[in-house]
């Protein structure tokens, strides 16, 4: 269930439409510069948003091979760490084009509150790797199609 934080839920709904609509610009303007993502396996820093959208659209060919067709959100925690930080648990949910649940992903963020909105500065990805790697396997795809040299 959401937890009531209008404007950390106005932020991860907008957040939720770029990801359905595979608009890496508009998700980058949520991201402050530098931004930082890190899981298991890698800890990157982006300087700059035209970076950060790239590196975004990146994945949306596989996205796109496993149905992607929207996600929808649900806030699991809110801690305000600060006036203007909050540290925020959210469970991503990646839908079908019926509507079907094709898998989630756990991930916290760190948001600050900036002159003109909230950005998320740090992201800890938790499970998402595993989860995409599992429904790759389901559907029959190759992940070494979609993987940088």
């Amino acid at each position: 269930m959401n937890q009531i934080n209008p404007e950390i839920d106005d932020y991860l709904n907008r957040y939720a439409e770029t990801l359905s609509a595979f608009d890496s610009t508009a998700a980058a303007q949520l991201w402050s510069t530098p931004g930082t993502i890190i899981d298991d396996r890698f800890a990157g820093v982006v300087d700059d948003r035209e970076t950060m959208a790239h590196s975004l659209e990146q994945s949306y060919p596989l996205y796109r091979a496993l149905g992607l067709a929207s996600v929808s959100h649900e806030c699991l925690g809110v801690d305000h760490l600060t006036e203007k930080i909050s540290l925020v648990r959210v469970r991503w949910i990646f839908h079908d084009a019926n509507g079907s649940q094709l898998t989630d992903s756990n991930a916290y963020y760190i948001l600050r509150r900036d002159n003109d909105g909230l950005h998320a500065c740090v992201c800890i990805q938790i499970d998402d790797a595993e989860k995409l790697k599992s429904l790759a396997a389901e559907r029959g795809i190759d992940l070494a199609e979609f993987i940088a040299e």
